[in-house]
């Protein structure tokens, strides 16, 4: 294991460009399964995950081919072809295995049951953050025609489809990645597909908007109604990646504690939803220019309060509402903020957990409950202090990274392999900005 060790205090300030958005690379890297010919990819981010998940396509047989980036700064460009695929592997004990290990995986189910008529299903990997049911995908499956058969001793499902058929269905969630692996699963039925409930966040409208380039017919992007023209086969195309709005929120909310004017360049602001409006209701100023986002320092911003004078509630909810990924950061900023906010936590019953660590650090956080906590701000009156922790997801990660930089003292961040598989090279980007962060092995 790794750790950071962060000598906290120093403010930062320049110029800083996010990474491609690995949630929008997991699903369009998958769709690359869907036909025999090249498909290129831009700003691919340089993430444990996704490069994971490539190297998990390799093993199936997938050809990948670095290109030269199509942006100066940008991330990777990589070219896919899969067109010779070893679908013994598929049936392996190996592969499953790394599929256990990797949250994304789920995402081939999906291009595979629709191509070659098989998937194996074993439980992902990911974050340890309550449980995420993959109820979504396979009732979607279920009404596609698939059917399913679980083997007890290798602790795997195997799903089977001889043709799948369109069918209309009501999704019980509108969860993202169900919502990619049925609309990739769709694209090759007989007849129309409707999914209804369906997730529009803007990374499922890139997936979106490649497969029509590739030759899918899929009509009511950006909306929670989709329909879908099953079609014979599908051709190669190019498609770039957007910029990772959580990585964006991830930074608005360090330049709020510790920044002295930082830039975030090229941000697709009009892809970013809620989350600049979160920030300013926390009394950070965020000002936009072009497609930049500046936030200058601030020295005190303050928690706005409803209408009626009623206490801030924060809370995560499908797109356009805000992303629970970026819950822990808002949480870690409002320790300084003037004023109080609830954050409510609606998904998942394990993630506000890492909120003892804040408080060792001297934060006034009260965990109400395992989805609801009310953070008191200091106000600046009172730093918080370093201290020993260790990262227990992406997200808390990042956000107990951000208290360190801002902490008196020095401090230490074990596990932050969890940190490395959603931000890209992130001690040497704000190490760039003024941060004093060495990675320890």
């Amino acid at each position: 294991m790794s750790a950071f060790i962060i000598d906290g205090g120093h403010p930062l300030k320049g110029t800083i460009r996010p990474q491609g958005a690995k949630n929008e690379a997991l699903q369009v890297i998958c769709a690359t399964l869907l036909t025999s010919d090249e498909v290129t990819i831009a700003n691919i981010p340089d993430i444990r995950d996704v490069n994971n998940l490539i190297e998990l396509l390799k093993d199936i047989g997938v050809k990948v081919k670095p290109q030269p980036a199509l942006v100066e700064g940008s991330g990777k460009t990589l070219t896919f072809q899969a067109d010779d695929l070893r679908l013994d592997y598929l049936e392996s004990d190996e592969f499953v295995r790394k599929c256990a290990q990797l949250r994304g995986s789920v995402l081939m189910i999906g291009p595979l049951l629709a191509r070659f008529g098989k998937a194996v299903i074993t439980q992902p990997g990911g974050d340890k953050i309550g449980r995420r049911r993959l109820d979504t995908h396979f009732l979607g499956f279920e009404m596609l025609g698939a059917s399913f058969n679980q083997i007890e001793d290798r602790g795997v499902y195997e799903i089977a489809a001889a043709e799948l058929k369109g069918s209309y269905m009501l999704l019980d969630e509108a969860s993202v990645t169900g919502t990619a692996n049925i609309v990739m699963a769709a694209v090759f039925a007989k007849g129309t597909t409707t999914i209804y409930n369906a997730a529009c966040e803007p990374y499922l409208q890139q997936l979106c908007n490649m497969l029509n380039r590739m030759g899918a017919r899929i009509s009511g992007i950006a909306s929670n109604l989709l329909t879908i023209e099953g079609v014979d086969h599908l051709h190669g195309t190019q498609h770039t990646i957007l910029p990772d709005m959580i990585e964006i929120g991830s930074f608005i909310g360090m330049a709020a504690m510790v920044g002295e004017g930082i830039r975030i360049k090229d941000v697709s602001v009009q892809n970013l939803g809620i989350i600049p409006t979160a920030y300013r209701r926390m009394g950070i100023e965020i000002i936009e220019e072009g497609d930049d986002l500046v936030i200058p320092h601030q020295w005190h911003y303050e928690i706005q309060s409803f209408i009626d004078g009623t206490i801030m509630t924060l809370a995560d909810a499908p797109w356009p509402g805000l992303t629970p990924d970026l819950l822990s950061v808002l949480i870690t900023v409002a320790t300084q903020a003037r004023g109080s906010v609830l954050i409510h936590q609606k998904m998942f019953e394990s993630r506000l957990f890492f909120v003892d660590k804040l408080i060792d650090m001297g934060a006034q956080i009260i965990l109400c409950d395992p989805h609801r906590a009310v953070v008191v701000g200091h106000d600046r009156q009172k730093q918080l202090r370093g201290g020993r922790m260790s990262s227990p997801d992406i997200r808390a990660g990042i956000a107990l990274l951000i208290a360190a930089l801002s902490a008196h003292g020095k401090s230490r961040i074990d596990n932050i392999e969890q940190i490395d598989r959603g931000y890209e090279r992130i001690e040497e980007r704000l190490n760039a900005l003024g941060a004093c962060i060495t990675r320890e092995s």
